[in-house]
């Protein structure tokens, strides 16, 4: 089969562009290409074999393979939970073209929305850890465990290839029937809904509150779709760093859009659309006390959003944080100062919601046949496997290419 790898010098078939600016002189470089393989395979007799019909480019795949973490993260611990060369992919719509012997609840010719996470299910460790008992699947005990290498999940560890390929295995249990009713386009954005979902369920905002979504990419635009849809009493605003991403977080129901950029700018303007009073230090940014921004969901998580958030945040105000970054130094203080909680918020697993306890992705297919929500619009960029170099210049120049989700069709259009 073809597919994108990671971690990897280039086929030396492959013929690349000639680079004409610094950006693809980046891409000429990188340890990624198009490579041929051998097709995936059934690890364990429950597993199943799919052809990808979409898969989406995630914002931390993006990041891995622009080189986002290359440098200053050499101690991240998440490097325990990954292997190289992976096919990246985890966000994904496929069809089901074969099943191992002991697969159950699946048929060829299904189509299905894939859940990553390798738990103790898929690699085969029994009993299950108390997180998967508890549905708590991305905090499994297991991540390094069974018939698989390290890897939390589906493309991003070698023993399990991602969506970025003609073929895609997974076990049986990590694959969700989409209903004939909702599109491909709608089941590909089930994974970053979920992660939206999971971060808002868990931590909502106040009554008739006030928060802000810090970024407007994929994690941002749908967390403004949630909080449209299950909060509408409250008031969201959003940063976005790209003209595009603002008109569709409006779109999604954002009640203000800010600039990201002069952060000093920034810091004022939320300020005074939540009428909180700011204080100068010496140095560096205005803080705001008292603030009035209950919750600052923070879809990026780099240092200088991090700043803001607990700057501009309401005394004992909650930062939850979404986006993944490498780490830098920031100033904290004000945590202490305004007694905040920062809260880490990891994928998605079984949610609580209008009283039934599933999966996030079954939540959302859900909401998709209720009509209670729409967020195809964010899907304005697809291209094949062949074309990963103008995929990937398309999400590092979102100003010039307008893109906001982007996707593979690892099997044509």
């Amino acid at each position: 089969m073809k597919a994108l790898l990671f971690g990897t010098a280039p086929d030396p078939d492959e013929v690349r562009p000639t680079p004409v600016d610094e950006l693809e002189t980046m891409l000429a470089g990188i340890p990624f290409g198009l490579h041929e393989m051998d097709d995936a395979r059934l690890v364990r007799p429950d597993w199943v074999i799919t052809k990808p019909i979409l898969a989406g480019i995630c914002g931390s795949d993006a990041k891995l393979v622009l080189g986002d973490f290359s440098t200053g993260d050499i101690d991240n611990p998440m490097a325990a939970f990954s292997s190289l060369p992976h096919v990246p992919g985890h966000e994904v719509v496929a069809e089901v073209v074969a099943l191992g012997p002991e697969a159950e609840g699946l048929s060829v010719g299904q189509r299905v929305i894939l859940n990553p996470w390798l738990t103790c299910g898929p690699r085969g460790v029994t009993p299950p850890c108390p997180p998967c008992v508890a549905g708590d699947l991305n905090l499994c005990w297991s991540f390094t465990k069974g018939d698989l290498g390290a890897g939390v999940h589906v493309g991003v560890t070698t023993g399990a290839p991602g969506a970025w390929a003609e073929l895609l295995a997974a076990h049986d249990s990590m694959l969700i029937p989409v209903p004939d009713g909702i599109s491909n386009e709608a089941a590909v954005l089930a994974d970053p809904f979920s992660v939206s979902f999971h971060a808002i369920v868990r931590h909502p905002p106040p009554e008739s509150g006030r928060v802000l979504v810090y970024g407007a990419g994929a994690l941002g635009l749908t967390s403004v779709a949630i909080l449209r849809m299950l909060h509408p009493e409250v008031e969201v605003g959003l940063v976005a760093r790209f003209e595009s991403q603002g008109d569709m977080a409006r779109q999604f129901g954002a009640s203000r859009v800010f600039a990201h950029e002069p952060r000093l700018d920034l810091v004022e303007a939320l300020a005074e659309w939540s009428g909180a009073l700011l204080h100068t230090p010496f140095d560096g940014l205005p803080v705001t006390h008292p603030g009035h921004i209950d919750v600052v969901y923070d879809t990026i998580a780099k240092a200088e959003t991090l700043e803001v958030g607990v700057r501009v945040l309401a005394e004992r105000g909650r930062l939850v944080y979404t986006g993944v970054s490498t780490p830098q130094r920031w100033e904290w203080t004000p945590t202490y100062f305004k007694e905040l909680t920062i809260a880490g918020s990891n994928a998605f697993g079984i949610e609580e919601f209008d009283g039934m306890r599933q999966h996030a992705i079954a939540h959302y297919l859900q909401l998709v046949t209720d009509n209670r929500i729409d967020i195809t619009p964010m899907l304005t960029h697809r291209f094949g496997l062949n074309d990963w170099w103008d995929a990937l210049k398309a999400i590092a120049r979102q100003d010039q290419s307008g893109a906001l989700k982007v996707a593979f069709t690892p099997n044509g259009a």
